[in-house]
């Protein structure tokens, strides 16, 4: 079996070919856009490449034409040789991805997600763009109220902001500056963006059975749920709960060597926004479902450790019990836990 190494680039790719024996048979440049069309008139080989934005889509796609594909996280390639005694290009990235895949039989991958968990990860990541844009849009507006000396604009909900700053200053005897009008049109467009990209978003979870599923766990609504399901694609590519909830970065740490023994924070390892969803997810609740047995088990680890730790064990638990549902194919059942699971 041949091993391709390739170094992706946004147009043009460069790939190196070596023999089992580790001779190099091929080396070449390809645009990114034709490397399925390529890949799919080449025998079984072992594809390689380095995570990056084009990774998944071209590893699919070699997957499909039947190559063994192994795409190696950027923070490994280093170790690999990549980049070595500080030269980097892309003819020496593609000999040494092809030389370790020569050398190691077992090259450490990533998970390559499905076309559906790709799709669904740009739409939460789409939808968070926008209200992240509105977000340093109201700032900006609120930063000149102040500066003006016109007070804080009242609160109140997203949506209304422009309406609130626009009574504010008219209450003030003045009339809106053009530069800032600008914003505050723009803030309604948004606004209406982000109501869209809500029910959108609503319409695929309560579509998707699985989705649906784990939105009738505590605390879980559309966006989590989306989220999580994208993040894990596939549940049987976890044996247990605590293997999932490592993955996602919701254990603790642990610091120890020799007689030290010291156990830190959470590891925050893995996807970052499914983390911070599913830790929302634990304050929603704690707030709406205060009589659920795992609200009333974080309350107890809240009286020994404090809200910020429970609420992150509660997040933690909810990721095991997601996973639980998931793998049975069962929905959220309210289950006594035992108070002394909170020690």
């Amino acid at each position: 079996m041949d091993h391709v190494a390739i170094d992706l680039g946004g147009r043009e790719s460069q790939i190196c070919i070596r023999s089992e024996t580790g001779e190099i048979l091929t080396e070449e440049r390809r645009g990114t856009r034709s490397l399925g069309k390529y890949l799919s008139g080449r025998p079984r080989s072992r594809v390689v490449m380095e995570t990056c934005a084009e990774a998944f889509a071209v590893a699919e796609q070699a997957r499909d034409v039947g190559h063994e594909v192994v795409v190696v996280p950027a923070l490994l390639v280093r170790s690999l040789g990549v980049g070595q005694r500080g030269i980097k290009t892309d003819v020496r990235d593609a000999r040494n991805l092809s030389e370790a895949s020569c050398r190691m039989p077992r090259l450490p991958g990533v998970h390559i997600p499905s076309q559906q968990a790709r799709e669904r990860k740009s739409m939460c990541s789409a939808r968070e763009a926008l209200i992240q844009v509105r977000t340093k849009l109201v700032n900006t507006v609120r930063g000149w109220t102040r500066s003006q000396g016109l007070g804080q604009v009242r609160s109140g909900a997203p949506t209304t902001f422009p309406i609130r700053t626009r009574d504010l200053v008219k209450n003030q005897g003045r009339d809106v500056p053009g530069y800032i009008e600008r914003i505050l049109d723009s803030l309604d467009e948004i606004s209406s963006s982000v109501d869209e990209a809500d029910e959108e978003l609503k319409a695929t979870a309560e579509a998707d059975p699985i989705c649906a599923r784990l939105m009738t766990a505590p605390g879980i609504g559309p966006v989590t749920a989306t989220r999580f399901a994208a993040a894990v694609d596939e549940v049987s590519r976890f044996p247990d709960a605590h293997r999932l909830q490592s993955y996602l970065g919701l254990t603790p740490g642990e610091n120890s060597s020799s007689e030290k023994k010291q156990r830190t924070g959470l590891t925050k390892a893995g996807a970052v926004k499914v983390r911070w969803a599913l830790i929302q997810a634990a304050w929603v609740a704690r707030r709406y479902y205060k009589n659920d047995p795992v609200v009333v088990w974080s309350k107890e680890v809240e009286k020994r450790r404090g809200k910020h730790v429970a609420v992150a064990a509660l997040a933690r638990r909810l990721a095991g019990i997601l996973y639980a549902m998931w793998r049975d194919g069962r929905d959220y059942t309210p289950n006594p836990v035992p108070l002394s699971a909170a020690t």
